[in-house]
């Protein structure tokens, strides 16, 4: 079974492109989720003869945000967002920027042998303010996934906005205390080890050198100099099942690349 996650930035322009048409056809995900869609469902014309689609889109911000999965298996039921309990329970809510929990920034999708948490997790923004929304969020997504992984296995994905390790950006030293390389949003992700989830892409490929996005400015991706940001971790009673866990940087069409995971059946 293989499942791909990809932050596309905006699904019209890749469907522009013909981008996710190409790489669907190539890879043949058994289920594909998608964050940054920027859109509805129906805005972006794609044939997805034989996948099944589920869209969560900004209630209060057209056109921005947004997460979306396609899978060739029907799943059992389908959750978006948060749900209010975990909220209320993390003490999330809205900031100056909004409330998070309404831009369609949260899917999970039940299957007969585990849940696909998909998310495109809020950024810190430059000046670092959204930091305390940050932690909250990080917490309310933490006590979810966890209730959910006392029912059934849960692989979680999408882009986390934060570079775990020195190893997962090319100029650590010079980002220490930035955006998607504070303190904080590095600890946010040490909890989801803690509480029994695997960071799969570390379980194949050790060291620097392997990202998924990277900035438009000089060059940036040319010269690989870019952010591993986009994860799969899985409960740890799905590490028997974990063949292969890939970043494919060769796919273009976004400043981020899919990554997938390979499980047995």
């Amino acid at each position: 079974m293989k499942i791909y996650s990809w932050n596309v930035n905006g699904i019209r322009a890749v469907v522009k492109k013909g981008t996710i048409q190409e790489f669907i056809a190539k890879h043949q995900p058994d289920i594909l989720c998608l964050q940054e869609t920027k859109a509805e469902q129906g805005q972006a014309e794609i044939d997805l003869t034989g996948y099944e689609e589920y869209w969560n889109s900004s209630q209060n911000k057209k056109g921005y945000s947004g997460t979306a999965i396609f899978t060739k298996i029907k799943p059992l039921t389908i959750i978006n967002d948060i749900p209010e309990q975990f909220v209320k329970a993390a003490g999330l809510d809205s900031d100056g920027y909004g409330n998070a929990n309404q831009e369609g920034r949260v899917i999970a999708a039940e299957f007969d042998d585990f849940y696909v948490v998909t998310c495109y997790t809020p950024n810190a923004k430059d000046d670092l303010s959204r930091i305390p929304l940050r932690q909250d969020w990080d917490k309310a997504m933490m006590l979810y996934c966890n209730d959910l992984q006392q029912k059934k296995p849960v692989i979680y994905n999408g882009d986390m906005n934060v570079a775990h390790t020195e190893d997962d950006l090319a100029n650590p030293k010079p980002n220490i205390g930035k955006k998607g390389f504070t303190t904080e949003e590095r600890n946010g992700f040490d909890n989801w080890l803690a509480a029994g989830f695997i960071d799969t892409f570390r379980e194949f490929t050790k060291g620097n050198g392997h990202y998924t996005w990277w900035t438009h400015w000089a060059n940036a991706r040319a010269r690989n100099v870019g952010w591993r940001i986009d994860y799969f971790l899985i409960s740890d009673s799905l590490k028997p099942r974990l063949k292969a866990a890939t970043i494919h940087a060769d796919i273009m069409g976004s400043d981020h690349c899919p990554v997938s995971i390979e499980l047995e059946a």
